[in-house]
């Protein structure tokens, strides 16, 4: 059997705490294996208990929780994908969390399902963007707005990319690129390009490795700053 996803809880309400820990602990594929109150027993616990995936809230006591992501992305011991949960819908803290190397941003009020998903999502090793906001990520790093669609695949295959990229990307590479930048799933990729979920899987990583890029949030992040989608 698959090991559960260990999840590490980062929030200074121990009311909400309780309350995720009820939502992801009633699934058997996920497991709270603790909870932290701010951001310096966060980057501790993630040091002792190596989770999966740890959801950090924002404002917290001592250091905020941009800056323990930013000390947790760093740090070479800890391979947790990190999400953002904040009650505050604000462009700065999202923007602020994808610096820092955060894989996903969810607001507190977002439904007992959308916290659930996001979890899987990014055990599963994917980005993970509250609907919400998504438009305002790809708006901001592209400099367009998202109503005009993404470059076409062939605009982004032949960008220059010699100078960023040490592999340019495939044709087909940058297809799967700007289906990604569209925030589609897995699955919605593979029936826009009518192949299998499994060679989008390895397109998608083939990407994260040229871009040099943590997860599917940061690759998309990174492709709309080189010009690439």
């Amino acid at each position: 059997m698959t090991a559960p996803i260990r999840v590490l809880l980062v929030d200074d309400h121990a009311l909400l705490r309780a309350g995720f820990r009820t939502i992801l602990d009633t699934q058997p594929d996920i497991t709270v294996v603790g909870e932290a109150s701010t951001g310096a027993e966060a980057v501790a616990q993630a040091a002792a208990l190596h989770p999966d995936v740890i959801t950090m809230d924002v404002q917290m006591p001592d250091i905020d929780g941009i800056e323990a992501t930013r000390r947790l992305v760093a740090d070479p011991t800890v391979s947790a994908a990190i999400a953002i949960v904040t009650t505050f819908d604000r462009d700065d803290y999202l923007y602020q969390a994808l610096e820092a190397g955060a894989s996903g941003f969810l607001l507190k009020n977002a439904g007992a399902e959308d916290l659930i998903s996001a979890v899987r999502a990014l055990a599963a090793g994917d980005g993970m963007l509250a609907p919400e906001v998504t438009r305002r990520v790809l708006t901001r790093f592209a400099g367009t707005t998202p109503e005009t669609g993404a470059a076409p695949a062939r605009a982004v295959a032949e960008a220059p990319t010699a100078r960023v990229l040490a592999e340019p990307l495939t044709e087909r590479e940058a297809e799967v690129l700007t289906l990604l930048a569209d925030a589609r799933s897995n699955a919605e990729i593979a029936r826009a390009l009518f192949i299998g979920e499994a060679t989008v899987k390895t397109h998608v990583s083939r990407i994260l490795q040229k871009l040099g890029a943590r997860d599917r949030v940061q690759a998309v992040v990174l492709a709309h700053r080189m010009g690439l989608a």
